[in-house]
């Protein structure tokens, strides 16, 4: 398949209201990835995708003003813990390299936003596991996520919620990801002193 756009041309950025005429847009993309994949994508509703776009909690990709990609971020447990959520690239734009440039972004604000929190991200997909594992996220066990009962809440809309259910919110067939600055900060202040 030929591509039909220069991957230079695209735009990642923060969006504010300017951008919310593409809620609908970014929604109906979730939700055809959610159905091609089979896997679980929670879904949001037009408000919520509006409001985070509105607080500049948002990243947008647009080439021109076709939409090409989005995510979000969203704070848990008093601004502990950062999660990076709902990652999407519109298919024609997929496999040169858009979800990571989206994704570095994202991590990007939240780390200026919230230096000291924890960023976090559940996934089924291989790809973002990629890109998690690049920015410096290890695999973990969901006891060290937040307990923030209004985070797992939306998992609710999961198809493989029953799966997080049955195992006391233990196991799913999401990986759990986690970036601690923390541990990177003190992980790079002892190799510096080498």
């Amino acid at each position: 398949m030929e591509k039909d756009f220069n991957i230079d041309e695209i735009t990642v950025q923060v969006a504010d209201e300017r951008f919310l005429g593409y809620v609908d847009t970014i929604l109906k993309t979730i939700e055809d990835a959610a159905k091609v994949r089979g896997t679980g994508i929670a879904r949001r509703s037009p408000e919520y995708i509006a409001q985070k776009i509105k607080e500049g909690k948002a990243i947008i990709a647009l080439q021109g003003e076709e939409f090409a990609g989005f995510c979000y971020i969203e704070t848990w447990s008093d601004k502990k813990f950062v999660a990076n959520s709902g990652l999407i690239v519109v298919e024609k734009f997929r496999g040169h390299g858009l979800a990571k440039r989206i994704k570095q972004k994202a991590f990007e604000l939240s780390r200026q936003r919230y230096p000291d929190a924890k960023i976090f991200g559940l996934t089924t997909g291989l790809a973002v596991m990629k890109i998690n594992s690049e920015l410096g996220y290890k695999p973990v066990t969901f006891s060290e996520l937040t307990s923030d009962e209004a985070f797992w809440k939306g998992c609710e809309s999961c198809v493989n919620y029953d799966i997080l259910q049955r195992t006391n919110r233990k196991y799913c067939l999401c990986t759990a990801m986690l970036y601690d600055p923390a541990k990177e900060e003190n992980k790079n202040n002892q190799s510096t002193e080498k």
